[in-house]
């Protein structure tokens, strides 16, 4: 051990020195650091820790119906979030947190497990209870100092109608999922934002959707707030309102035409194609969705065999039954066939080697001498058989498609489907199989493989009474939006197609369709398929239909239970016939007669005359006593361009009551058909519209 006298070397004493000396440089330089070149830095993230920064949600859009009557609302509401950055030991915490908000503890500590787990950040807070009430907001402002990872958010929440109102159509909100944030539409969105999941409410989500602001508050090393910054308050943007075309007494009169039935009402204005009304039943509580759905009710809505999720109205694809025979009756006569056609019906016919009855709830029936109009209010299916067989299946194809048929018809609502029209292409297409002639008998009267919605017939009908003019359906005016906004459906699917109908053939199948919901008279002594629909004293018309589900024979031998597979109703109705103001298509799952669903359509085309009249102020608005030959022509064509071509038996209800038919040169077309009163001023508009159309049709017209 070295002696007291004993002096350090100099050498290993200027190394201590310049130990120390590097020290105090080394720390002079982290002070000059912190004070100095990264003073701002420091001063942020000291502001970071003092300053809570709070979302303030932007309320969604309201919705209104064309009136400015307002339909969706939102109404303030508050969930309970639980702050990550302010956590300390959440186990000790976790008891008197979820007894506070009335929850199960497990559920708390699961939620926060679960976000570990995702490695989500610690600024993004966690919602562990929506919709909080009084006592628990109560309970979180009291316990800030115990608990300051607690804070409340406020949400506007949508505000439905009551009992599945106009639920298809407006849709509902949920939380983007997973999927939905993988989708171009969506890539912007971020966890836990609150987006349109049908209907409306997802066609038009990025308009509906504000934009959120934020609040920031100055809190205490405890978490508890002692006042706000500068600047405190970002504020939200509201998502901008929404005006739809729907008529709210419309489609009051359509929900209760459908109360207690399965099926689709759609209501349109066909001479521009404003959606005036869509029902679809069974129906949901979108207000169910609204907050958060349990699983069990989920579950319960996907698997109900009724399938109340579902817009019937764009989505159902089925047979027609004899309303397609509108279809063939408008191929028929362009193609110059059905003019001069006469059948007789003695309750069946052979076509192709097979025998097929004409059906009468579930019997045949005798019509006798049958022309074009009286096959159309009798809806005699040999006389369509006969005509499907002339035609062939081309022609009827190339028709049916040209008026919208086995086409979506760009509907601004999502996951409308395109239904089937079959051709020989199709079938190959579709089963690698070649086409047989005599499977045109069933596409005839509207089976076989045809199938539709209720919106391709609503606008199909609608077209053909406007004389060949079909508008493409939306629910909200194009021109109330902003142009990023407009319908993606405009760039691939025109506004309006026509078709060319002959004036004539025009008149011939709309004073047949009237003919179809009157009783016996001396011009139509057997009356039609649906008196029971009269509207008395306005020009309604229209064609029934009704559409086997299953054979006649597995129905039966189903006994009681076969009820379930009831024939399909349908019936599409207009007023007045020519030119009309309002087409409704009524679809009624398991009504076995198009008389019922005709009934339905009485209802709501009733509501909507009733309405007119008092609005306008005009008694006989829609009066079956005018003269409807001397309706304004809606089209005449003289220079038809070409185009291209794009299940068992029909059940149709035939007449109540009836008689035998008169002689057959009673039933002549041109005895019954009323002629164009045609004036100076109809002359003149017809010469203006003798031009040269979009779409033509080639054949003997």
């Amino acid at each position: 051990m070295p002696g007291r006298d004993e002096k350090i070397p100099q050498t290993k004493f200027s190394v201590i020195q310049y130990v120390i000396l590097a020290v105090f440089i080394f720390l002079a330089y982290g002070l000059w650091t912190l004070q100095v070149r990264k003073s701002d830095e420091y001063v942020t993230r000291s502001e970071q820790n003092r300053i809570r920064q709070v979302p303030i949600l932007a309320p969604r859009g309201k919705i209104y119906d064309r009136d400015g009557q307002l339909i969706v609302d939102n109404y303030p509401s508050f969930s309970a979030l639980l702050l990550r950055d302010q956590m300390r030991d959440l186990n000790a915490d976790a008891q008197k947190i979820a007894d506070g908000l009335h929850l199960p503890v497990q559920d708390v500590l699961d939620k926060v497990r679960r976000y570990q787990l995702a490695r989500k950040p610690a600024f993004e807070p966690i919602i562990i209870k929506d919709d909080i009430t009084p006592d628990e907001r109560a309970f979180i402002e009291a316990h800030r100092d115990e608990f300051p990872e607690l804070e409340t958010l406020m949400i506007h929440r949508r505000l439905y109608p009551k009992d599945g109102f106009m639920a298809h159509l407006i849709g509902y909100v949920g939380e983007v999922s997973e999927d939905m944030l993988n989708s171009p539409k969506f890539e912007l969105y971020e966890r836990g934002d609150i987006v349109g999941q049908s209907g409306v409410e997802l066609q038009y989500n990025d308009l509906l959707m504000g934009k959120d602001g934020s609040r920031r508050v100055l809190v205490n090393s405890k978490g508890k707030e002692v006042g706000r910054p500068p600047n405190a308050n970002i504020p939200a943007v509201n998502g901008q309102k929404l005006k739809l075309t729907i008529d709210l007494d419309i489609q009051k009169a359509a929900e209760q035409a459908m109360e207690g039935k399965n099926g689709a009402v759609v209501a349109m204005d066909p001479r521009n194609g404003e959606i005036l009304a869509m029902v679809s039943r069974p129906a949901f509580d979108p207000n169910d969705f609204a907050v958060r759905i349990s699983r069990e009710e989920w579950l319960r809505l996907v698997e109900d065999p009724n399938h109340p999720l579902f817009n019937k109205a764009i989505q159902a694809q089925l047979a027609p039954g004899s309303v397609f025979k509108i279809i063939m009756s408008v191929a028929g006569l362009q193609e110059g066939i059905a003019q001069n056609l006469r059948v007789n019906c003695a309750g069946g016919g052979v076509f192709f080697g097979r025998y097929f009855n004409c059906w009468v709830k579930g019997e045949h029936r005798v019509h006798g001498p049958v022309d074009i109009s009286k096959g159309i209010y009798q809806s005699c299916d040999v006389f369509f058989y006969t005509l499907a067989e002339r035609l062939g299946i081309e022609k009827i194809a190339k028709w049916a498609t040209a008026m919208g048929l086995s086409k979506k018809t760009g509907i601004d609502l999502p996951n409308e489907v395109s239904g089937i029209m079959p051709s020989e292409e199709w079938k190959m297409k579709t089963f690698r199989q070649k086409w047989y002639a005599g499977e045109v008998i069933s596409v005839g009267i509207g089976q076989g493989a045809v199938a539709v919605s209720p919106i391709q017939l609503a606008r199909t009908i609608g077209g053909i009474t406007m004389g060949g003019t079909f508008y493409r359906p939306h629910v909200v005016d194009p021109e109330q939006l902003p142009a990023q906004f407009r319908n993606t459906n405009a760039a691939t699917l025109p506004d309006v197609v026509r078709v060319p109908i002959d004036p004539q053939n025009w008149i011939t199948i709309t004073d047949a369709m009237a003919g179809v919901v009157n009783p016996p008279s001396p011009i139509m002594p057997e009356g039609g398929t649906a008196p029971s629909a009269h509207i008395q004293g306005v020009d309604f018309a229209g064609k029934t239909g009704s559409a086997q589900v299953v054979s006649n024979a597995f129905r039966k031998s189903k006994g009681g239970a076969g009820k379930q597979f009831n024939d399909n109703s349908w019936f599409v109705g207009v007023t007045p016939r020519r030119n009309p103001e309002i087409v409704v298509a009524v679809l009624f799952e398991g009504g076995e007669h198009g008389k019922l669903a005709a009934r339905l359509t009485a209802q709501v085309v009733r509501a909507y005359v009733e309405k007119q009249r008092r609005l306008r102020n005009d008694p006989m608005l829609f009066s079956d006593k005018a003269d409807p030959g001397s309706v304004p022509i809606a089209g005449v064509w003289n220079q038809p361009d070409s185009i291209s071509q794009a299940k068992t038996h029909d059940a149709e209800e035939h007449a109540e009551a009836g008689q035998d038919a008169a002689n057959e040169s009673e039933l002549h077309g041109g005895t019954v058909l009323l002629k164009v009163g045609r004036t100076h001023s109809e002359k003149a508009r017809i010469r203006k519209l003798a031009q040269p159309v979009s779409i033509g049709i080639a054949g003997s017209d």
